[in-house]
């Protein structure tokens, strides 16, 4: 790139920075982000403020997958498998299926078919008192 081209980038960048209300003033690299305050969380119309406000985290996506069973191979026969290999899993058929939030069971389900898709139909929800349980 040469000076006149690699000017019109700073030029380009710094007007970006003023327009998104940044004076173009860089932080410190070694200089931490703040943290939200937790006063956000509390939703001081329900009165004494002690409701969590849960609109602040609704929004957050989350990974949510059903499993139907795990199995422990060595690497040997995981190089062998090719297509029409059957690998035995550890469950049996008709049980139900982990639904998992993150990582983290939720509840039990079984496999159903909505419009030529596959479902699932939750038949136990963990509570959250048993899911807290299981963390520690």
């Amino acid at each position: 790139m040469s000076e006149s081209e690699d000017g019109e980038v700073m030029d380009e960048w710094a007007e970006a920075l003023a327009e998104a209300g940044q004076d173009g003033a860089q932080q410190d690299a070694g200089e931490e982000a703040q943290s939200a305050p937790l006063e956000n969380l509390v939703d001081e119309s329900q009165g004494e403020g002690e409701d969590v406000n849960l609109d602040v985290i609704l929004d957050i996506p989350v990974t949510i997958s059903m499993e139907i069973g795990r199995t422990q191979i060595n690497i040997r026969n995981l190089l062998q498998l090719n297509q029409g290999s059957v690998v035995e899993l550890d469950r049996l058929a008709g049980e139900p299926l982990d639904v998992l939030v993150n990582g983290t069971l939720i509840a039990h389900g079984e496999v159903v078919v909505v419009n030529e898709k596959f479902g699932i139909r939750l038949t136990d929800v963990i509570s959250p008192a048993e899911r807290v349980k299981k963390l520690k």
